[in-house]
């Protein structure tokens, strides 16, 4: 296994099953610090409960804890000495919050909650694109979702980089030399 030198704060974001996940626990596989994505735990604590804060029955109370959630979890490893690698995270719910509410990302998000400048974007790939009971919504809505989020990510003055249509191990294996 390679040694890797690293130090901050790393959002993986992008078109919902595009693998994220997948990188994530490749990642964590490799001995890096991950972070879940606040939306599917959601997600799971709401099919668990009342679930009033599903996404598809009140996207603005998801949104509204994805943010509170994201948050928590940057505060959690804000001291990390290595990179922490997240699965979405603050902006990618501020942007949620956004389309729910018209509230600017950029005010939810504000001017100290930066990550590292390089973010990792899943590319929408129909082949590998699934639901399941988190996620419910189609194909096209997540392509929609993608469009917001980059637009956001550039807007924000972020370094995004597209990741390649690859497998897991080459992905990570990207990731981490973009990174060095």
């Amino acid at each position: 296994m390679q040694s890797y030198t690293y130090s901050g704060q790393v959002i993986l974001s992008g078109c919902s099953g595009g693998g994220k996940s997948t990188l994530l626990a490749e990642l964590a596989r490799r001995g890096c610090q991950t972070v879940p994505e606040p939306g599917r735990r959601i997600v799971a604590e709401e099919q668990r409960g009342e679930g009033k804060a599903l996404p598809w029955v009140s996207l603005e109370a998801f949104a509204r804890r994805a943010v509170e959630m994201s948050s928590r979890d940057r505060e959690q490893f804000s001291s990390a000495d290595n990179w922490v690698f997240f699965d979405r995270g603050l902006i990618d719910a501020a942007v949620a919050l956004e389309h729910a509410t018209g509230i600017a990302a950029s005010d939810t998000v504000g001017k100290t909650a930066r990550y590292h400048h390089q973010v990792f974007l899943t590319p929408p790939w129909p082949e590998i694109y699934e639901t399941d009971s988190e996620r419910q919504h189609r194909f096209d809505e997540a392509l929609a979702e993608y469009q917001r989020l980059l637009a956001t990510f550039e807007q924000l003055g972020y370094d995004v980089i597209i990741l390649p249509k690859i497998d897991v191990k080459n992905r990570a294996d990207f990731v981490l030399r973009r990174l060095c």
